[in-house]
């Protein structure tokens, strides 16, 4: 396996099973002797951990404040936490990441799209992930595993009840971004069993620790758009 830093991200809509999914590999990684750094958003650092109680209160901030607390907090998390790490040739694995911003804002909320992928490169520096995995569940089915969830607040609540309309516009979104970068994603049905999902995502990594990216990405790819 390569002794290079990466950068593996996992998305989908709420209740895709991310956050179970990204463990499971977390502790995959880690057995077989590779150093990993967990990151979520927004949070990770001080200031981000601040922003994202803000994000997760009863505030009610537009789309595009909304967009702006995201970056910000992305924009530290990046600058204290990820690159370093994949500077150090760790592997960092990511909790969300620029796609959550344009399935969301974009797609979901209606801002442009260039605009966010502007935004996007400059919190970022260009930092564009290895490999992207898209859990992709029903927006139903993702309703049902989210109800009852702790300490997710007021603002995790404005993504639940924003309406089929708009979860149906974030699926699209992430099938669409997936589609258009075949190399960098893989895309897996978020129902699967989580035993057979993590042996999916295991066998994919694999292939990207092994042989790196398709697409040609590196620990220094920083002018990529996300």
């Amino acid at each position: 396996m390569r002794d290079s830093g990466r950068l593996i991200t996992f998305e989908g809509g709420d209740g895709a099973g991310k956050s179970t999914q990204s463990l499971l590999l977390v502790s995959r990684l880690e057995s077989a002797g590779i150093t990993v750094v967990t990151t979520r958003e927004p949070g990770g650092t001080p200031v981000g951990e601040e922003l994202r109680r803000l994000v997760k209160g009863a505030a009610d901030p537009s789309p595009r404040t909304e967009l702006l607390m995201f970056e910000a907090a992305r924009a530290e998390l990046v600058q204290r936490v990820m690159r370093p790490a994949i500077e150090r040739g760790e592997t960092v694995v990511a909790d969300r990441y620029t796609d959550s911003s344009l399935a969301y804002q974009g797609y979901g909320r209606g801002l442009d799209l260039d605009e966010i992928r502007s935004i996007n490169a400059y919190a970022t520096g260009g930092l564009v992930p290895d490999l992207t995995v898209l859990l992709d569940v029903l927006p139903r089915t993702g309703a049902v595993r989210s109800t009852g969830r702790d300490g997710e607040g007021a603002g995790q609540r404005r993504f639940e009840d924003a309406g089929g309309g708009f979860h149906d516009r974030v699926k699209r979104g992430y099938l669409e971004l997936a589609a258009k970068e075949p190399d960098r994603w893989i895309v897996l049905d978020g129902s699967m069993p989580s035993a057979q999902l993590a042996e999916k995502i295991w066998a994919r990594v694999l292939t990207l620790l092994r042989h790196g990216n398709p697409a040609g990405g590196s620990p220094d790819r920083g002018r990529g758009r996300a």
